[in-house]
């Protein structure tokens, strides 16, 4: 008796105890391209790039033409205008280092500009898709984009078009 009851006391612990979890899984690039502002922020801060590129490279070139001369008349120079000619360059050099890490540093201007615009979006996607897991009880919820590892996944557990709903979108 001892051990039936124990058996159904284990039986029925499993059978509680082994109650499936819901997974469901999400294609964000999917969704990003599918968002208005988020295709503005981005292409808003590809124009931004390209203008602090072609700022950088501009002062590059200043600096490469201060050196070709300096080299034409370097034969022409006393020694104090050769000084003065080579800091000169070696100061436009590294104006062009500190205005590329200026724009294009860690912490630079296009990442604070990038945190500006798309971190809003990101943030509004985010919560679409903690909604519909929440609504739909799904206990995680995968990228299919950034996930590597995931060979197969069922087209049934892809909830991206319901997160752009919950956002407002329809694809």
């Amino acid at each position: 008796m001892k051990k039936t009851a124990l058996l159904l006391f284990i039986i029925a612990t499993v059978v509680f105890g082994a109650k499936a979890q819901k997974f469901a899984m999400v294609d964000m690039e999917y969704i990003f391209r599918n968002v208005p502002a988020y295709e503005m922020a981005n292409e808003q801060l590809s124009q931004l790039s390209q203008r602090w590129q072609k700022e950088v490279e501009n002062v590059g070139k200043e600096a490469e033409t201060m050196y070709q001369n300096y080299l034409a008349d370097k034969v022409f120079l006393t020694q104090e205008q050769v000084k003065k000619r080579e800091e000169e360059i070696v100061a436009k050099e590294k104006s062009a280092t500190e205005l590329r890490y200026k724009y294009f540093g860690p912490e630079g201007e296009l990442y604070q500009k990038r945190q500006t615009l798309l971190k809003p979006v990101q943030d509004d996607v985010y919560n679409a898709v903690k909604k519909v897991a929440e609504e739909r009880g799904f206990q995680a919820v995968f990228d299919r984009a950034s996930a590597s590892d995931i060979i197969y996944a069922s087209p049934r557990i892809d909830i991206s078009n319901d997160v752009l709903a919950k956002l407002g979108y329809s694809n």
